[in-house]
């Protein structure tokens, strides 16, 4: 295998990985990265969003040469019943600004990129290679890996895991525990592809412009979910994702799911006549705060997904996982410019720099928004979607019923379901996890 011993060996080559090897890398430490798909981004097909300002925090320049889809404009957000949605959803030219804060990306594409500056920085990155275990020493400090690949161990002062949520290398060394289906979403995902002027005219967009669309209501079927709608040059990811422990309750299958969107009316204009050529499946951690496991020990840290670094409230994700990579990086590089260990001790110094950052403050806000929405999806997804329709058609349908009739008709709808589904509790408990 290789027999040289490196500074630090990254486990995974998504966006925590890469942004952990290419910081470390830019600092003159000797980096191992180690993927198992056949390339970066050879296991992600479908669309994502990409947070501008914690890539410049990285590759500061990296709208030079980034494979980027549109820059969102416009933002939309919906809450649906089987036949309409009610919406908000705000657009602003200030976002044609020469530097925009939000891309889409195809992460296939984007990935590829990312890794290759990881490799110009310094780094040496090795594919279609799957560590087996963590290799420790007599002291019980992680030391190296062990791979898939005939030869020996390969040694390096730290190891970086950025192996994903579902990565089995941490839990089977004990360093972290399988997560658990109530703190797992699976999101099924298409590309639609269209020529680049029908999605323009569709979504009233002009040149590299961007829509997003976020949707809630029935078409999760009383399970906790967000369906979402992603605007790239030529194509269109649409998917939708709930808790895997509710697909399991519900005997749900995702992609009926998935096929309920795409035809509910609001959703078929925007994608109609397009070509599918890709379908995907992905697993996205969703237990918030209280689910962060352990993130440091003795020769070891984790990073991303695999730390459940994901703002399921603001669905956000690759921010944090470049940015708990980055951090990660930095108090490594700080711990070697002392010529220090990389103990427990040592590497603590990551969780206190991540603690200070968006990413901590951001989960430890919002750590019971989802246990709320989980707990009460019935209510979130079906029973207040369903009755935000009736109050909303009420109010727009003109059919000689007198005003007052019909505000008495939603208010009652209304006590009834406070009555039936505990609306001012549920409204009160969500005002308090807001807080």
């Amino acid at each position: 295998m290789i027999e040289e011993k490196f500074d630090a060996i990254v486990i995974g080559a998504g966006m925590s990985g890469n942004a952990a090897a290419y910081t470390m890398a830019s600092h003159g430490l000797k980096v191992l990265q180690l993927e198992r798909g056949e390339y970066p981004g050879s296991k992600n097909v479908q669309g994502a969003i990409m947070y501008a300002n914690m890539l410049e925090k990285i590759i500061p320049d990296f709208r030079d040469d980034a494979p980027l889809e549109r820059h969102l404009v416009e933002q939309r957000l919906w809450v649906m019943d089987d036949t309409s949605h009610t919406g908000i959803h705000y657009r602003s030219d200030d976002f044609n600004e020469a530097k925009p804060n939000r891309y889409t990306i195809i992460r296939a594409q984007f990935d590829k990129w990312f890794s290759r500056k990881v490799r110009e920085a310094g780094a040496t990155v090795l594919c279609e290679t799957t560590v087996t275990e963590l290799v420790r020493d007599a002291k019980d400090r992680v030391v190296g890996v062990r791979t898939d690949r005939a030869g020996g161990a390969i040694f390096a002062d730290v190891v970086v895991l950025a192996e994903g949520v579902s990565g089995l290398l941490g839990p089977r060394a004990g360093l972290r525990e399988i997560p658990k289906p109530q703190t797992v979403a699976l999101a099924v995902k298409e590309m639609h592809f269209l020529p680049e002027e029908v999605i323009e005219q569709r979504f009233g967009l002009k040149g590299d412009e961007g829509c997003v669309i976020e949707a809630v209501g029935t078409t999760s079927r009383g399970m906790a979910g967000l369906g979402f709608l992603y605007t790239n040059k030529e194509s269109i990811s649409l998917g939708i994702g709930c808790l895997v422990s509710d697909f399991a309750a519900m005997m749900e299958s995702p992609y009926v799911l998935l096929d309920a969107l795409k035809n509910h009316p609001s959703i078929r204009p925007l994608i109609a006549g397009s070509e599918v050529k890709e379908y995907a499946a992905h697993l996205i951690p969703e237990g918030g705060y209280k689910a962060i496991p352990q993130l440091f020990g003795d020769g070891w840290v984790v990073v991303g997904d695999a730390a459940q670094l994901n703002n399921a409230v603001h669905r956000e994700g690759s921010n944090l996982a470049m940015t708990s990579g980055r951090i990660a990086a930095e108090a490594i590089v700080k711990v070697k410019s002392r010529n220090g260990p990389m103990t427990k001790r040592n590497l603590a110094l990551y969780k206190a720099m991540l603690d200070k950052s968006f990413v901590v403050k951001d989960l430890r806000k919002y750590k019971d928004m989802p246990a709320l929405l989980h707990t009460n999806s019935s209510n979130f997804f079906t029973t207040y979607p369903r009755l935000m329709s009736q109050a909303a058609q009420n109010f727009m349908r003109v059919d000689g019923t007198p005003k007052i009739e019909k505000e008495k008709a939603t208010t009652a709808a209304f006590i009834k379901a406070r009555s039936r589904w505990g609306l001012v509790s549920d409204a009160v408990r969500l005002a308090f996890a807001w807080r």
